[in-house]
């Protein structure tokens, strides 16, 4: 048997119908007001940074230009010929692009590390003082806002030409970033376990140990690779500066005008990226459990 539902008074259909266009015109004027404001933002945005549509346009033939000019002469009569000519400088080549992937797994390993050691006190759930956590917190950001080409003109300038240089500035760089992950990621775990760790007498290093890094080590070790991915990229720049590696060779290539140089280590190094990056994607899927 089924029950009527009983209308609702028209007055009372009319007062519902209202508040609800009312909600729907206050979510739509927020809407166009968010809306309104982010584009003031990019209007003001590209005004300030001298954004101009019309010079790009103008100016877009010289960079394919210049792509082209960088390009090697390939033909399919001598192609291996041409392509040993390409990479004529391949042996020295790979040995750079070997220091620079060095330079990037150290710089991550010691960056990780220390941000393992900090990122425990970063974490305000699991802190010990709201005043070492605010320290922790600083020393993050101040690692991360300094860019590493920053790091490592000062290094140079503190100890000379050389990978070490790199290495350090990618290790404080990493250190920061790094952090504020493993921090963030701490913040967000179950606390039932840490509660009943604490409640049953275990100590801090215990706590941690069984409690919060089961938790977080899968994700810890995904951000890792991640930043190793991203230190690449970065110590690929460092020879800009003296840091060595595959991009002080790079430098000299484009000052000089070698343009079928500039292109073969762009190449070379844009394969290479595109291989960690896979390698790391598999391995991250493998600990995070996402392959079958």
């Amino acid at each position: 048997m089924t029950k009527r539902i009983t209308p609702l008074a028209p007055d009372r259909v009319h007062a519902l119908s209202g508040a609800y266009a009312g909600a729907i015109a206050t979510t739509r004027r927020r809407n166009g007001v968010t809306l309104a404001v982010i584009l003031g933002l990019i209007v003001l945005s590209a005004w300030v940074a001298e954004v101009r549509p019309l010079v790009f346009a103008r100016n877009i033939g010289r960079f394919t230009a210049y792509i082209g000019q960088i390009l090697p002469h390939l033909t399919f009569a001598n192609f291996g010929g041409d392509v040993a000519d390409w990479y004529w400088g391949l042996p020295k080549w790979l040995g750079l692009l070997g220091e620079t992937i060095l330079m990037a797994y150290l710089g991550t390993l010691l960056g990780a590390a220390a941000a393992f050691a900090l990122c425990f006190a970063a974490a305000a759930n699991i802190a010990r003082t709201r005043t070492g956590c605010f320290v922790a917190k600083r020393v993050f950001e101040f690692c991360r806002t300094v860019p590493e080409i920053v790091f490592a003109l000062l290094f140079v300038i503190a100890f000379g030409l050389g990978p070490m240089v790199g290495v350090l500035a990618l290790a404080i760089h990493t250190t920061g970033a790094l952090g504020k992950l493993f921090a963030e990621v701490i913040e967000n775990i179950d606390m039932k376990p840490v509660e009943s760790l604490t409640a049953a007498g275990a100590n801090r290093v215990e706590t941690i140990r069984f409690a919060v890094l089961p938790q977080v080590l899968s994700n810890f070790a995904s951000y890792g690779l991640l930043r190793f991915e991203i230190n690449v990229r970065g110590a690929g720049v460092m020879g800009f500066v003296g840091a060595g590696g595959i991009g002080q060779e790079f430098l000299v290539a484009i000052r000089n005008f070698y343009d079928t140089d500039v292109s073969a280590i762009l190449v070379l190094i844009i394969l290479t990226v595109m291989g960690i990056d896979l390698a790391t994607e598999r391995l991250r899927h493998h600990l995070l459990g996402l392959t079958r």
